[in-house]
């Protein structure tokens, strides 16, 4: 049993509508659903149905036909009706230049690259301009990219016309067919080339060593990536250039670690400085600064220099400088040393433990722990 169909309703148009309304109609159901664009299941069978709907709407006697006997008139019976099964990319080329062709010319976005790039604590902590050299793919800079010898140019394919692909007819009894494939003599460009560029050898493209200078913003943490677009490859047929990754490393430092946007230094000191209290240079990002120690701070301390950390990214506030105090024990005591610290352990002793606790806090202080 043969399904009546609806032309009309599958283009959308009422059964008065002009040749120019169905024509419309047919090229926004087309781009639609043609399964170069589209490719949910059905979109093939809705397709070859839609080029059916505008074979017969847009001819008048097979309009008139339709109209008069409804589907079952539209029969083999017409006159060149068996066209419509030489594929159903026909009417599409008709009226966008044609299918394969367009797929062999989209534009195609180029390699991405990565690279590595170490830079030293300061310089990731305030930013800095750095010079990286990359090897990448560029057009050729004799052909500039017409694959060419200088001074001629592509002709169109003698065998596809241009287009990129060839048809091939076949008939059956079932009808007419038509096959599209790549064309062999231009590989699906629609041109060749009859002098080749003999520095990239017709391929319009070279492999070259490129430097180039980039900006490092302040407050970078280590293992971040930048991107660079439009640094990677060069594109094919148009294409855009594709990105270049830089991944960053920041070397350590000798004297400061990072904890965030704060910077941790460990500031040794002795007893008499732990005791009495004093002011020390302490080295920063920005140089040296003066620290106040106040008397009777233990190590372990963590002391807190304002504003001396690493800058905010994207704004003009910075971290702190944390100053992690360590009290150092002296090993190697001389004579006059040694005698100083033994009054002290007497004065101490008078008030705090029994003489042997006082004898290993002077064995301990003057590095002499067997009590010679």
């Amino acid at each position: 049993m043969t399904v009546k169909k609806d032309y009309y309703g599958l283009l959308g148009v009422s059964r008065d509508a002009s040749p120019e309304d169905i024509k419309r109609a047919f090229r926004r159901l087309a781009f639609q659903c043609h399964p170069d664009h589209n490719n949910e299941e059905g979109s093939a069978e809705r397709f070859k149905e839609i080029n059916e709907a505008y074979e017969v709407l847009s001819d008048d006697r097979k309009r008139a036909r339709y109209d008069s006997f409804g589907h079952l008139g539209n029969g083999r019976g017409f006159d060149g009706f068996d066209d419509l099964i030489t594929g159903f990319g026909d009417i599409f080329d008709t009226f966008f230049g044609g299918a394969a062709n367009m797929r062999q010319r989209v534009p195609k976005k180029g390699a991405d690259l990565h690279c590595q790039l170490e830079i030293s604590f300061e310089e990731a902590a305030f930013g800095c301009e750095k010079t990286i050299e990359i090897q990448r793919v560029e057009r050729c800079s004799r052909c500039e990219g017409s694959r060419c010898e200088p001074g001629t140019s592509p002709t169109r394919c003698p065998n596809c016309n241009g287009m990129g692909e060839v048809r091939r007819v076949h008939q059956s009894i079932f009808g007419r067919f038509v096959n599209r494939v790549i064309c062999d003599r231009c590989g699906g460009d629609g041109s060749v080339v009859e002098q080749p560029c003999g520095h990239c050898r017709g391929t319009g493209r070279e492999r070259v060593v490129r430097s180039m200078t980039m900006e490092i913003p302040a407050g970078i943490e280590d293992q971040s990536q930048l991107r660079l677009r439009g640094e990677g490859d060069v594109g094919l047929w148009g294409g855009y250039p594709g990105s270049l990754y830089v991944d960053i490393m920041i070397k350590s430092h000798a004297l400061f670690n990072r904890e965030g946007n704060d910077v941790r230094f460990e500031l040794h000191i002795d007893f008499a400085q732990a005791a009495l209290g004093d002011k020390v240079d302490v080295p920063t990002l920005d140089g040296s600064s003066v620290l106040k120690i106040s008397p009777g701070t233990q190590t372990g301390t963590v002391l807190v220099i304002k504003g001396k950390g690493i800058p905010h990214r994207g704004s003009s506030g910075r971290g702190d400088q944390l100053v992690e105090v360590k009290v150092i024990t002296p090993d190697k005591l001389n004579h006059e040393q040694r005698e100083i610290f033994l009054e002290l352990a007497k004065s101490l002793g008078k008030t705090k433990g029994s003489s042997r606790k006082k004898k290993g806090f002077i064995d301990h202080l003057t590095g002499n722990p067997k009590g010679q």
